[in-house]
């Protein structure tokens, strides 16, 4: 993608972030569909960009059976692996918006009827065979808003 030095650049106004409440923070990240999952690969961050459900109050994503993160999440004790979720909408020219991390725990789903039911509520973006789902219930929940400062 060209950038276009010819074109001058938006001159967004004044904002300032505001701190989100869990409730509300959970309420932005289920208006949208699409998020960044966070987990350690290999001692390191990995992060992936991936489309989620919110299901009674825990995000839900689907994977493969080769996928770095199902293989952590089977890995894992009883507990789960920890996981970072991140969601944001920011409008790229004025920088307006907001911004949701959830921590917690994610497990992968055994439960056959319950891996059923999110089969069908969230459809994979890649065409490839998504078997398995990762729910990972929000232990500590973040979020900030950017508003425009009138004063």
């Amino acid at each position: 993608m060209a950038h276009d030095d010819s074109a001058p650049a938006p001159v967004p106004g004044a904002r300032r972030s505001v701190e989100l409440d869990g409730v509300e923070a959970m309420r932005l990240l289920g208006s949208v569909s699409l998020g960044r999952i966070v987990f350690t690969r290999q001692a390191l961050p990995a992060v992936r960009p991936v489309n989620h459900v919110l299901v009674d109050g825990d995000i839900v994503i689907r994977t493969h059976e080769g996928a770095a993160l199902t293989s952590r999440a089977r890995q894992a004790d009883g507990a789960g692996v920890v996981v970072a979720y991140e969601a944001d909408v920011i409008d790229p020219d004025t920088h307006l918006g907001w911004s949701v991390v959830v921590t917690g725990y994610a497990r992968l789903v055994t439960d056959p009827r319950e891996l059923a039911r999110y089969e069908t509520l969230l459809r994979p973006w890649l065409d490839r065979t998504m078997g398995h789902a990762v729910r990972i219930h929000p232990d500590l929940v973040t979020g900030i808003a950017l508003v425009a400062d009138d004063g």
